[in-house]
């Protein structure tokens, strides 16, 4: 069978990515989707996205990307562009919104966020309605398929359930992590481009990473509001309440 590594919100945390990739390496996969925020929080989003641009077969646009790659005011959006080059933030803005593929006969779609956009976050215990809404076509995700099977990343909280019969997953972070201070990827496993229905699995790893080196890192650069990155990294605990901005 095939296997597909996804990873998603590096957030410019490199030791956290090179210790992902290493355990990728290792288990022979050679196949990575990335879903998006390669930048922001974390000092190394250069870094993150020439590494992932050499090894993820396809990379999709996250909510911090897309706001990286506008003009801004803001201190740390001028500090991350100053970081990035034009190279790199044209890269990012031409990212594509979704990811769509058959494997062992089911319909998967993934996305950074939900169906509707970049901008709201859905989590992991929001109401069915919200669930179940992320299946549907939008103009965001295009009507090119019916999913059986979603993905996304976002909330930093891996989890895989059963809505309606369907599968919705959440792959976690590599570099942001909010359950546990552990850096967390996905692991899908079947037949892929198959539309003939057969095994598919999904296996959820999380891998201890030098935290203490990334904090240090941060500190070495200058980074601008370090201190919401150090407690995220350390307790694994938003710095902010992200339901704010749920999508209501």
């Amino acid at each position: 069978m095939d296997k597909i590594a996804l990873i998603a919100d590096t957030h410019g945390n490199l030791p956290a990515l090179k210790e992902v990739l290493a355990d990728i390496r290792k288990r022979g996969i050679t196949r990575i989707f990335c879903l998006g925020d390669l930048v922001g929080k974390g000092p190394h989003g250069a870094e993150v996205i020439d590494i992932c641009r050499e090894v993820c077969e396809k990379t999709i646009i996250g909510n911090w990307d897309e706001v990286i790659s506008r003009d801004s005011v803001r201190p740390d959006t001028v500090w991350n562009r100053q970081r990035l080059g034009t190279s790199r933030i044209n890269y990012l803005k031409n990212l594509p919104w979704t990811i769509e593929f058959q494997m062992s006969g089911k319909k998967v779609r993934l996305f950074h966020t939900n169906q509707a956009g970049l901008q709201h976050h859905i989590l992991h215990d929001a109401p069915l309605e919200k669930l179940a809404g992320m299946f549907r076509n939008t103009a965001f995700t295009g009507y090119n398929l019916e999913p059986d099977v979603v993905g996304y990343a976002d909330i930093h909280y891996p989890y895989i359930k059963t809505i309606n019969g369907k599968i919705l997953f959440n792959i976690g972070s590599v570099g942001n992590p909010l359950d546990k201070a552990l850096a967390c990827y996905q692991i899908l496993e079947g037949n892929y481009g198959s539309n003939n229905p057969g095994p598919f699995l999904m296996n959820i790893v999380r891998l201890p990473y030098d935290i203490e080196l990334a904090v240090k890192q941060a500190k070495d650069e200058q980074m601008p509001f370090i201190e919401p990155y150090e407690i995220e990294l350390r307790t694994a605990k938003y710095s902010s309440d992200m339901r704010k901005n749920d999508a209501e």
